[in-house]
């Protein structure tokens, strides 16, 4: 099953980083959000990516044209260029393959523009900003043995603030402490879709 990548927004609420780079290329300990994303999908056994790309699409192209040479140490005779000798690979096994899909085109359509790099098989699909600590191993048997099609995951997110109960008039009945209770759920962006 193949991963698709949404990288191709703007990231206009990031934009002191995000001018420079797609939010997907930002880094977090020395890395790209995109390749935590993707570490955390081969963790479990998924190594085929399609990303999404738009805005600012050859810096992701860039990075991935590379990566081998980045992540190996490396000979090089520059007196006849075509001898190069890597000395070890430490890249990890992935199939990448970035598309693309235009700079203000929404999921759907992005979605659209990757379809034949799916193979017509199911699929699963993230956002390229957003890194989580799911088991990506359950999320794909658990859309499997209802046979949806697609499977979206979601959490209840801690409220954010106190609550102040208020009757009609305006007047004050309680204050309560933030609770889940107070918020509905949310799409945290790891989807299976067939």
């Amino acid at each position: 099953m193949k991963v698709v990548i949404l990288a191709g927004g703007f990231g206009t609420r990031i934009s002191e980083e995000s001018y420079l780079k797609p939010k997907p290329m930002i880094e977090i300990g020395g890395r790209p959000i995109l390749w935590h994303i993707m570490k955390l999908y081969s963790h479990y056994g998924y190594n085929e990516f399609v990303i999404c790309a738009g805005y600012k699409q050859e810096v992701i192209k860039d990075y991935f044209a590379s990566y081998f040479i980045r992540n190996s140490n490396v000979t090089f005779d520059l007196s006849n260029p075509e001898n190069m000798v890597i000395h070890n690979n430490v890249s990890e096994p992935w199939k990448v393959t970035i598309v693309y899909t235009g700079l203000s085109t929404m999921t759907g359509g992005r979605i659209k523009r990757v379809k034949e790099y799916l193979d017509n098989e199911p699929f699963m699909l993230t956002y390229g900003d957003g890194v989580a600590n799911i088991d990506i191993k359950k999320l794909v048997d658990f859309h499997q043995k209802h046979g949806k099609t697609m499977t979206i995951s979601a959490t209840q997110p801690e409220g954010r603030f106190g609550v102040i109960d208020m009757e009609a008039n305006g007047k004050i009945k309680a204050f309560r402490e933030k609770s889940q209770a107070d918020t509905g759920f949310v799409n945290i962006g790891f989807m299976v879709c067939n």
